[in-house]
């Protein structure tokens, strides 16, 4: 699907090229870590409709501290925000199996709470960022030695994306943790009776939702050099890849190269859509209209899944 958009778009713009997919790469960024973020807890067996607040939390903080300070201070306040997303989704977690509420209302309320710390951390679109943190997202891949034709189709934003997703998630798949997350998304019933501490389980899940999250808030800082306390669309289109991608809703089977590939899709989708001219409104209803659908055939795939 995803060969088949490039192909229709190059056909429509015979432009459309190593700028485009550039472009098509920065966009993507903020949404493959909210995909990413929603992956972890699907996997597990759960689902956090807080995803898109948190970033507007981690988003906002490292621009206040970043703003006005030296290039330097930036690692460290990547660092903190890093660890501040990690907090958030900890305390998700926490929640959810300290008291026993469906996970859909636990986040759902933290959605609006986290929204509210985004606010008052930022009321308005402000801070900064860092240069060398800007600079990381813009242009094509530099390597000595190779051929400016050829890096050229290889955008910095995707390199940074692969590389943020490798560092956290394939030492995960290797771990007892991540089997452990795989297990009581099947059945956390069968997992508990084989040892594994169903609770941690679930809120390291979490936590690691958070630090995804926190990744896709200091992209957004990184592509705007502000911070924006209002939380973006990015609920509703991560939920989307990760069906799309393959993700079972009702946790225990899926990965992470398929909700990205979904990610990048959805998002080609509505570059095809902006050079047939569909006026902008259409082209929202009709990407809405996507997401509900692939939303809906998932939701009724897991449901028939659980009844097998």
């Amino acid at each position: 699907m995803l060969a088949l958009l490039f192909v229709l778009a190059r056909i429509i713009q015979p432009d459309y090229g190593a700028s485009g997919l550039e472009s098509l790469a920065r966009a993507s960024l903020p949404f493959a870590f909210a995909a990413a973020a929603q992956t972890v807890v699907v996997i597990a067996g759960g689902i956090d409709l807080s995803i898109a607040s948190m970033m507007a939390v981690t988003s906002v903080t490292a621009a206040v501290l970043m703003d006005g300070a030296s290039e330097g201070f930036a690692i460290v306040a990547v660092i903190l925000v890093l660890l501040l997303g990690v907090g958030l989704g900890a305390i998700n977690g926490l929640l959810i199996v300290i008291t026993r509420v469906p996970d859909i209302v636990v986040t759902l309320a933290m959605l609006f709470v986290w929204e509210g710390v985004a606010l008052l951390i930022l009321n308005t679109p402000g801070g900064g960022a860092a240069a060398w943190l800007r600079d990381l997202l813009v242009g094509p891949l530099t390597l000595p030695g190779v051929p400016a034709s050829v890096t050229m189709w290889i955008p910095k934003a995707f390199v940074l994306l692969v590389v943020c997703l490798a560092v956290v998630w394939i030492p995960f798949l290797r771990s007892r943790f991540g089997l452990s997350v795989y297990a009581i998304g099947s059945s956390d019933h069968a997992a508990f009776r084989t040892g594994v501490a169903v609770n941690r389980v679930k809120i390291g899940a979490y936590a690691m939702a958070g630090l995804f999250a926190a990744m896709g808030g200091l992209v957004l800082t990184m592509s705007t050099g502000i911070g924006a306390p209002i939380p973006g669309p990015y609920l509703l289109a991560s939920v989307a890849a990760v069906v799309l991608g393959g993700v079972v809703l009702g946790g225990g089977r899926g990965g992470l190269v398929g909700p990205i590939v979904a990610v990048f899709i959805l998002r080609l989708v509505r570059t095809v859509l902006t050079f047939l001219a569909v006026d902008p409104n259409v082209t929202t209803i009709i990407e809405g209209t996507i997401m509900v659908v692939v939303v809906m055939i998932g939701g009724l795939l897991a449901v028939r899944g659980r009844r097998a």
